[in-house]
């Protein structure tokens, strides 16, 4: 029933809105809804009223449907209830039965699967029976090979490893493990190589590390038999009536009996003599090179070897810094590199190909050409003559041990004749000092003798030869003074130092009495002379040493025959040889004689102008003193008494001297007279002073060093004289 109020058109449009809504999809519902509101006042309100209305009207007519079909639910209901109770009594009679069943087939179940598992079993058996038998050699030779491995019989692997590729793997290469096993194979050949060039390289750090060890033992075994070959030597000399040089301070027959001690204790130790073989296992080098053969690789190995070796080899040929100091840097330079050699040698003598004398000898002269630019280097810096002496001995050895296993060693002996050099510059050396020392502790006074075994025993030592002294009775003196037989034992002594590093350098006689005699020049003419010319410019050195110096410079001259005949003696070489070089150390005793007389002529001259510079002159004096001066009875009492002195020099110095005194002292006197400050001198003063010149007259008469013929000396003060009497005769003189 419409409410009163609505238009005429409202109603209709809500129910078809509504039945719009009801049957339309609810994604249209909004357009339908919005025409609700689209329309005139009040429509919205109108419209929930009629919905409101339509609702209730759709809940009677549910409610009528309910009540109609409420008595059938009811009866279904209770048919159900009924129903429940036969069906759990059905479930639990299926439940029940079904568990009768399954507890009845089990125990068939597990016989049948017994029976399956059984015949499985047995076709599996079969069929692994079947393929071991034609897989077990595979495995047994592949086991053997493991085993192989571990123990290290590498070379016997490798055979394996072919009869396995070439014989058993065909007939099972189709199974899994057969591949892991080929493909395995290569691994194992790698494996082997590197384990073989392991142990190689084991073989090689242990070689470095025992080469010293190895040389040293070369070198001693080179020693024992050059002890030998000279022993047999001397023993073919003896009985064919041969002399050879032997250094007198060891008498033969001490030399045979240390040889012979020295060759019985060999003959006891002979067993224990060690070779290389002994000391070193060469077995990883002859492994390792058969590996690399049988793999087909042999000059990688080769190669490898010889690159490595070179490395050590100029690792062995780098000295030490301070190697020169001592000669056990010296000596573990030599046999480090002595016994890399050596291994060499019998690499190259035990192997086929590894190394080769080509090789070797290129390694050895790269190696010789370094030892030679070492020795010579460090060598200069030794000082000490023992040490270089130390030095050669072991280069001989070295040299010799090296030539006996066919290695060049021309150039070591080369270089020995340089270093010999060197020795003697060291040899002179340390004789200067000697010299020096000697010329310091000497008194420069004649030798007194007392008894005739102090006579004999200076003359054992010194060739003195004097008639006439051996005729007087003792006490008596030599003309020399103490250093002069020390200076000839000195001199002997170093003869016998340069002989011993021309010992075992393979040269003649005839080269070596050279060499002794070149060196023993060079002792005298430039060590011994400049020990001479630097005693004789030292200050302490008076007028009386000087005469010394020269009469023991006339002994030592006429000595040096003694010392040619001494080191013909050593060498066996006559002086008549016409390459003999002859000693000329005459020149080297002239030359400091000379020096000393200079020297004497200076130091007199420097005496007389220290008696002169005491002269005080009054010019002004009124009368003379009736005397000649002080200062001038002094001097002329110095000149006396050291012209005594000269009586032992020769004539013509002596007379030199003397000749020069008195030309110095006029040339004094007269300087003194015409001296420019002096401005006037009286007659007393020139009185005074003729005195003096008197005095100086008469010591030149007195003959004070004979052989002066005439007025000779007199003539020194002739200008004096001339001088005075123009003094005397001037008128400007009062």
């Amino acid at each position: 029933m419409a409410e009163i109020g609505e238009g005429p058109g409202t109603v209709p449009e809500h129910e078809r809105i509504l039945q719009e809504i009801q049957s339309t999809d609810t994604a249209c519902v909004g357009p339908t809804l919005r025409s609700v509101y689209d329309d005139q006042p009040n429509a919205h309100k109108k419209f929930m009223e009629k919905l409101d209305a339509c609702i209730r009207n759709h809940d009677k007519e549910i409610e009528k449907m309910c009540n109609f079909h409420h008595q059938g639910f009811v009866d279904a209901i209770t048919e159900l209830l009924k129903v429940r109770t036969d069906a759990e009594k059905l479930k639990v009679q299926v439940t029940d039965t079904n568990r009768r069943f399954q507890d009845a087939g089990k125990e068939v179940i597990v016989q049948t699967e017994d029976i399956i598992r059984c015949r499985i079993q047995q076709r599996n058996i079969t069929t692994v029976v079947e393929k071991l038998q034609l897989c077990l050699p595979v495995l047994e030779m592949y086991s053997k090979l493991k085993e192989q491995m571990s123990t290290k019989r590498y070379y016997s692997a490798l055979k394996t490893m072919e009869q396995l590729e070439n014989v058993y793997f065909p007939r099972v290469s189709q199974y899994r493990f057969c591949q892991l096993m080929i493909e395995n194979l290569p691994k194992l050949r790698e494996d082997i190589k590197e384990i073989s060039m392991s142990d190689l390289k084991d073989f090689l750090e242990s070689i470095r590390k025992h080469s010293d060890k190895i040389g040293e033992t070369a070198m001693k075994q080179a020693q024992q038999q050059k002890i030998f070959t000279v022993t047999l030597q001397k023993q073919n000399n003896v009985k064919f009536g041969k002399t050879m040089y032997i250094n007198d301070r060891i008498p033969e027959e001490r030399n045979e009996i240390v040889l012979k001690h020295a060759f019985e204790e060999e003959d006891e130790n002979e067993e224990e003599v060690l070779t290389v073989q002994d000391l070193v296992d060469f077995s990883p080098v002859y492994q390792c090179l058969h590996i690399y053969s049988v793999l087909g690789d042999e000059e990688t190995f080769e190669n490898y070897y010889r690159k490595q070796r070179k490395k050590q080899a100029r690792l062995v040929l780098q000295p030490q810094s301070n190697m020169h100091e001592t000669v056990d840097g010296y000596r573990r330079y030599f046999t480090q590199i002595v016994g890399f050699f050596v291994v060499e040698d019998h690499i190259l003598h035990v192997t086929q190909g590894l190394v080769t004398r080509a090789y070797t000898d290129e390694l050895w002269n790269m190696a010789l050409s370094k030892i030679i630019a070492v020795l010579r280097a460090h060598s200069s810096y030794c000082t000490d003559p023992d040490l270089v002496l130390e030095l050669k001995n072991l280069i001989v050895i070295f040299a010799d041990t090296l030539q006996g296993y066919g290695f060049p060693v021309n150039r070591l002996f080369d270089l020995l004749f340089e270093i010999r050099d060197q020795y003697n510059e060291t040899l002179l050396k340390k004789w200067a000092g000697v010299f020096r020392d000697i010329f310091e502790e000497d008194n420069y006074s004649p030798i007194p003798i007392v008894s005739e075994e102090e006579y004999r025993a200076i003359i054992s030592k010194f060739p003195f030869q004097d008639p006439d002294l051996e005729k007087q009775p003792f006490p008596k003196k030599l003309p020399m003074s103490q250093s002069v037989p020390h200076i000839y034992i000195q001199v002997k002594e170093f003869i016998y130092a340069s002989l011993k590093f021309s010992e075992s350098l393979h040269r003649s006689s005839t080269e070596i009495d050279d060499m002794l005699r070149k060196s023993t020049n060079l002792l005298l003419t430039r060590t011994l002379s400049s020990c001479l010319l630097n005693l004789i410019k030292k200050p302490h050195i008076g007028l009386t040493e000087l005469v010394q110096i020269i009469i023991n410079t006339t002994h030592l001259e006429q000595a040096c025959k003694y010392l040619e005949d001494f080191i013909t003696n050593i060498t066996n070489i006559s002086q008549e040889t016409v390459h003999t070089t002859r000693l000329y150390g005459l020149s080297t005793f002239k030359d400091a004689r000379h020096a000393a007389e200079g020297e004497i002529y200076t130091k007199l001259n420097q005496k007389i102008d220290e008696f002169v510079q005491l002269a005080d002159y009054d010019w002004t004096m009124s009368e003379p003193d009736g005397r000649a001066s002080g200062y001038l009875m002094d001097l002329i009492n110095f000149l006396r008494s050291i012209f005594q002195v000269f009586t032992h020099l020769p004539g013509k110095v002596a007379q030199t001297a003397c000749m020069s005194a008195c030309q110095h002292l006029s040339t004094s006197l007269m300087q003194m007279l015409l001296d420019s400050e002096l401005k006037q001198i009286s007659m007393g003063a020139v009185q005074q002073f003729n005195l003096d010149v008197i005095q100086c007259e008469l010591f030149a008469s007195s003959e004070p060093v004979p052989g002066f013929q005439g007025d000779t000396l007199q003539l020194a003060f002739i200008d004096l004289r001339q001088i005075i009497f123009s003094y005397k005769s001037s008128q400007n003189i009062e």
